[in-house]
């Protein structure tokens, strides 16, 4: 079986981050990546270089490596183009404390953020106001204090915030990609 057919989790992308010698966290790089599929279509290898460049390496160090990079990009792919509305951001899970998720999910949105700054004011011109709003809070998300205490109620805080970030992204990718993912009734659809 292909590496690139296998889930990619947080993990698995950060132990191959230190296999090239990286301590940083993939979740900056996934906000990238999520922005930059919904914003350029972001290619295989465009993504490739942008991993390479963020690593501080020409090219991965193996063939599995960048297999593993590509799986990431298509898996990605797949669930934000998807009916099925499943994309979750690939940040740090239960595994971690509360506040390097809180890092990671800071991390994830000023990544993504970076993205959609750096396409200018063109695009959002044609944006409606529900995703302008989701945009304006991920900045919020961007600022937030990520030093929280362990307690049931900061739990629930960090995931209504991750969650909000997954809808942001889910919302930017369709409305840059109309009729993506197919979740309207296609019954009426005149297009052959």
């Amino acid at each position: 079986m292909s590496l690139i057919n296998e889930r990619q989790d947080f993990s698995t992308i950060a132990d191959l981050f230190l296999l090239h010698g990286s301590m940083q966290s993939p979740a900056f790089l996934d906000g990238r990546l999520c922005a930059g599929l919904a914003m350029h279509d972001l290619t295989a290898e465009a993504w490739l270089e942008e991993v390479c460049l963020a690593l501080g390496v020409e090219q991965p160090r193996d063939e599995p490596s960048a297999e593993h990079f590509l799986g990431w990009r298509r898996q990605t792919l797949d669930v934000l183009s998807g009916s099925e509305l499943t994309f979750e951001p690939l940040l740090p899970d239960d595994l971690f404390s509360l506040a390097e998720r809180a890092q990671g999910l800071k991390e994830w949105t000023l990544g993504f953020l970076e993205v959609v700054e750096d396409a200018g004011s063109a695009p959002r011109e044609s944006w409606s106001p529900a995703l302008r709003e989701a945009l304006g809070d991920l900045e919020g998300i961007a600022a937030m204090e990520v030093e929280l205490e362990e307690s049931t109620e900061n739990e629930g805080d960090l995931f209504a915030l991750a969650e909000h970030v997954r809808m942001a992204a889910m919302l930017l990718y369709t409305e840059q990609h109309p009729g993506l993912p197919q979740v309207e009734d296609t019954e009426n659809d005149t297009r052959h």
